[in-house]
């Protein structure tokens, strides 16, 4: 993400250019655009089998620490897609 973030401009008139810049100028730019992309998806198909175990074992049972993923977890949406 970091590498991605000195090369990506989020301004609406050069955000695609920035991309494309990245693929074709950047060396590797492009292997690093994919594994990106591949290990955020990874990373959310493992937070949301967390949650279908905790759903599964009924870890939501304690209120508490359920209530404190949750907030964890719209954290990191949050954070994530914002």
């Amino acid at each position: 993400g970091l590498f991605l973030a000195m090369h990506y401009t989020s301004d609406t008139s050069t955000a695609f250019s920035s991309v494309t810049h990245i693929c074709r100028d950047v060396n590797y730019g492009w292997i690093i655009r994919y594994m990106h992309a591949n290990g955020a998806s990874m990373f959310f198909i493992c937070l949301y089998m967390h949650v279908g175990r905790g759903l599964y074992y009924g870890s939501y049972t304690f209120l508490e620490t359920w209530n404190i993923g949750v907030i964890l977890l719209l954290m990191v949406m949050a954070t994530a897609f914002h």
